[in-house]
Parts: C-alpha cells; sequence; structure tokens
C-alpha cells in the first residue's frame, strides 16, 4: 500500500510521500521491519523518539512525531498530536473493518455493557464480539490481551481482523487511558454509551476534571456526527451524568437516556428474587415485564444501556427484549463462585473502586437473609502505586453497607502493602478486620460464614494474578479468586 495515498485518505496535508510502500505500523523500534510506519511517541517513563535512528536503521519508511523530534533518513510526519494522527494513518491501513462499531465509557460498567452487548447482537442473529478487559471475544471464543484499551495498532488489528472472520457488530470498551492517549481512534463509530462517573485513575489524569474530560472525548470527538448517545441516569441525575449529556447535545449527538429517569428506556420498576431480578422497562409507549437472570442494581443499568445500545444500532426490539431474559454473567462481575459447605454463596467482583465497592455490596445485600441471622462479609483491599485517595472510602463504603469486613492485600506493586491496608482501614469502622495474606483473607471469610450469609470477594475480579514488585523487582503470582474460593471452601470439608 502506498505512503501517499494512507497519508491523502487520513486528511494529512503538506506532506510529500514519495513512491514509498508501507508494510505495517508499529509503536515499539523492536518491532519494525522494512516498510514500517513508526509513531514515536512520548511518554511517562520512556520518549520514543529516542529510538527514531534505530527504527530508521530497521527500516522504517516514515516517523509520526513532534515537529521537533529529529528525524533523518525517512519522512517525518510531523504533528502537534502524534498519537492521533498516527491512529487515523493507521485506520486507513486496517481494513477493512466491522460495519457496526460502538464504544462505552464511564467509570463502572464497561466491561459487562461491552459483552452484554454482544451477547444481545449474537442472540439477535448477529456476528458480534467485544474488545476490552476480558480480550478480544468473538462469537468462536475469547483471547486475553491484559488491558482495557490495547495500544491502537493491535486495536486496528484486532478490528481488521474480525472483520475478514465474518464479524459484523464490536462492542469495545472506551476508557479514559485509551481516549486521552488516542488508543481507538480512526474508526466509524456508530454509536457511543456513558454508564457512570466516579473518583478512579487519579494517580493518572490528577484531577477529576482532567479525569472527567478524558471519558468526553468520545463524545466530542470519537463518535460519528449525529450518532446516539445512550446515557445511564439512575434514580438521581448527578451532574457529572448532566455534564455527558450537554456534551452529547453540543456536539449533535442524539441523546437516548435509560434508567429510572430514561426518556428513550425507563425502569419503571425493579424486583429482586433469589436468582435474579424482574423489570418493568417502558419504551416507545409501552410497557413491558422482562425477567433477568442476574442479581444486583447496577447489572440491571449494564443490561439496560446494553439493550439501547442494540436498538440504537438496527437491532429489532423484541429480540432484544426477549435477549435480556438469557444474558450470562460476565466473568468476575458478581460472578458466583463456589457455595460453601455451610451453604454460604462466595460472589467474585471487579470492584476496585468506592462507587463500585458499594454497588456490589448493595446488590447483595436484599439476597442476605437478615430474619435468619444472615450476614454479608465482604473481603477487598487496594492496588499499589495507584490513587491513594480512594483508599479511606473504599473502608468507608465497606463498614456502613456490609456486616463484616476483612481487609487484605490486593496488588500491592511497589508499595508496603500493610500501609496500605492500615489506609483503608482508616476510613473503615469497627467491624472491619485485616488479614494480609489474600488466600488467608479469603479462607478466613469462608471459615466464619454460615447457612444464611454471603460472601463478598472484591477488587481483583477475572485477574489471573497478583503483583508483587515494581520495576527489575516486579513478580505476577499466579492468583485467582474463584480458584482460590474454591479451593478454600473444598479445604473446609476435607
Amino acid at each position: 500500500m502506498k505512503l501517499a495515498d494512507l497519508i491523502q485518505r487520513a486528511g494529512i496535508s503538506g506532506v510529500e510521500a514519495g513512491d514509498a510502500s508501507v508494510t505495517g505500523f508499529a509503536i515499539d523500534h523492536r518491532k519494525i521491519a522494512p516498510g514500517t510506519v513508526f509513531g514515536a511517541f512520548q511518554g511517562a517513563k520512556f520518549n520514543a523518539e529516542d529510538f527514531i535512528p534505530a527504527a530508521i536503521e530497521a527500516g522504517a519508511v516514515a516517523i509520526v512525531a513532534r515537529g521537533e523530534a529529529g528525524v533523518d533518513g525517512a519522512l517525518h510526519i510531523a504533528s502537534d498530536e502524534p498519537r492521533q494522527t498516527f491512529a487515523n494513518l493507521a485506520a486507513e491501513f486496517f481494513t477493512p473493518v466491522p460495519q457496526t462499531v460502538i464504544a462505552v465509557t464511564g467509570t463502572n460498567g464497561k466491561t459487562s455493557t461491552a459483552e452484554m452487548t454482544r451477547q444481545i447482537w449474537r442472540m439477535c442473529g448477529e456476528r458480534a464480539a467485544s474488545i476490552g478487559t476480558l480480550g478480544v471475544t468473538t462469537p468462536d471464543g475469547s483471547v486475553s490481551t491484559g488491558l482495557t484499551t490495547p495500544d491502537i495498532v493491535t486495536f486496528l488489528s484486532n478490528m481488521s481482523g474480525l472483520a475478514r472472520e465474518g464479524v459484523t457488530h464490536v462492542a469495545y470498551e472506551a476508557s479514559s487511558h485509551g481516549l486521552s492517549q488516542f488508543r481507538n481512534e480512526g474508526l466509524r463509530v456508530s454509536a457511543g454509551a456513558f454508564t457512570n462517573f466516579s473518583r478512579d485513575h487519579l494517580d493518572y489524569h490528577g484531577t477529576m476534571d482532567e479525569y472527567f474530560a478524558a471519558k468526553m472525548r468520545l463524545f466530542d470527538e470519537v463518535v460519528e456526527d449525529g450518532a446516539p448517545a445512550i446515557i445511564w441516569t439512575g434514580g438521581e441525575i448527578s451532574e457529572w451524568t448532566r455534564r455527558a449529556i450537554e456534551h452529547a447535545e453540543k456536539r449533535g449527538l442524539r441523546v437516548l437516556t435509560v434508567g429510572e429517569q430514561g426518556e428513550f428506556l425507563r425502569l419503571a420498576a425493579r424486583e429482586a428474587s433469589q436468582l435474579g431480578q424482574t423489570l418493568t422497562i417502558e419504551h416507545d409507549g409501552e410497557t413491558r415485564t422482562v425477567k433477568l437472570p442476574l442479581i444486583g442494581a447496577y447489572q440491571t443499568a449494564n443490561a439496560l444501556v446494553s439493550a439501547a445500545l442494540a436498538m440504537a444500532t438496527g437491532s429489532d426490539r423484541l429480540q432484544v427484549f426477549d435477549a435480556i431474559g438469557r444474558l450470562q454473567p460476565v466473568r468476575g462481575r458478581l460472578e458466583r463462585a463456589v457455595i460453601t459447605a455451610s451453604g454460604a454463596p462466595v460472589y467474585i467482583d471487579y470492584a476496585h473502586t468506592p462507587d463500585a465497592l458499594e454497588a456490589a455490596i448493595i446488590a447483595l445485600g436484599p439476597h442476605v437473609d437478615e430474619a435468619k441471622g444472615g450476614k454479608l462479609i465482604v473481603v477487598f483491599g487496594a492496588g499499589g502505586d495507584r490513587d491513594t485517595g480512594k483508599r479511606a472510602p473504599m473502608g468507608a463504603a465497606a463498614s456502613k453497607h456490609a456486616d463484616a469486613v476483612i481487609v487484605t492485600d490486593d496488588n500491592p506493586r511497589g508499595e508496603d502493602a500493610s500501609n496500605i491496608r492500615a489506609e483503608i482501614l482508616s476510613g473503615a469502622d469497627a467491624n472491619a478486620s485485616e488479614v494480609g495474606g489474600r488466600r488467608e483473607a479469603i479462607a478466613a471469610a469462608i471459615a466464619d460464614s454460615g447457612a444464611h450469609d454471603i460472601i463478598l470477594i472484591a477488587g481483583k475480579g477475572h485477574e489471573e494474578g497478583q503483583i508483587i514488585g515494581s520495576g527489575d523487582t516486579m513478580r505476577v503470582l499466579p492468583f485467582n479468586d474463584v480458584q482460590v474460593a474454591r479451593e478454600c471452601a473444598a479445604e473446609m470439608v476435607a
């Protein structure tokens, strides 16, 4: 493929590419082959501009970098936003792509919403996939990527590969990191969704306003003109939700609100049962009852946002409502791992922010048989080398809504794990205790549980390892909450 053609299609002006041919794109100089376009970006730890000479020596035909970067021996495509320019250029190379692509942003619920949208599309007869924290989930299987939003080359390559496999519909998670770093640019995005907004990732973004601004790039720039913007509106519309609606309206998007205050899909009533929920939904002047086979209020939110995304992109509403009743739980999202010998179910959830932890606990609360002395036991920790300001609020949220709290280790990374636990406990009440080892904490919760109790293990969800140390001393120890819970439950029987 000719570089000049890619530049023209990407709308880049003032660059003469000559007759050079492009064989690929890379942001890692070690992956350069003859004919590659190299994206040389400044990062928090490394400056890829330092590797421009090595990239050119390896055969790079063009370098996308800042204007002041030194480039000698290859075409310099200069840009004030090299990541965005590189993404738009790469998007013209990685073709074809699925015809319907939607993106989900928000602090919590992105993974579940993207995956549930994929499930609904599949049940409506579409060949659908999702991309995000759980990896690339296709009609035929799942491959983990390890990142909520993969790098732009991997992202676009995955999209093109899915299209070649016959996938026509893709839902992806648009994380704040991915949006701010232009990791999912260049595609025609048919619809976008905003789930909710609360404190997270301030170690990266600095302030809540900067964090929100990163999320709003989805509505401000990424989705196509006039696209539907699906926005969750709970019982009380938050100021952040109002601001999200304003962003979408200012851009001229078609705002479709969902929830108790929703105008597109209104949740009129919700009744919890032992195995799920009965939802009364109003849509287009009609009221219908749907049985959702998942527990928790926030699972209702995820399911209805997913349903709205499917309908907004052309799926038949009757098929969509039928599909809601057949949704499967998403891995690590209120996933029931085991029922202990005493009869207590153990749930695993990825909740790692105060709001998400609170939502998960509240979701399980109605299922505890308090009349028979049942209690809700919560085991959780907080990640090291991440936003420290959310630790005490997580302790406060857990103590407020759970009957017993065990504070343990999550991914300590480069921090002293005992210091992290102490910061969490500073916000907790007397119903909180401390057990450092995560396996030991899970075992203690199971040992203390009775027939009418429920155990929630929060923070790691689907993750397969525990990160200890940082830099050269970093180790990833095998650890899966579901597996460990099952092992601990089995040991109580032996």
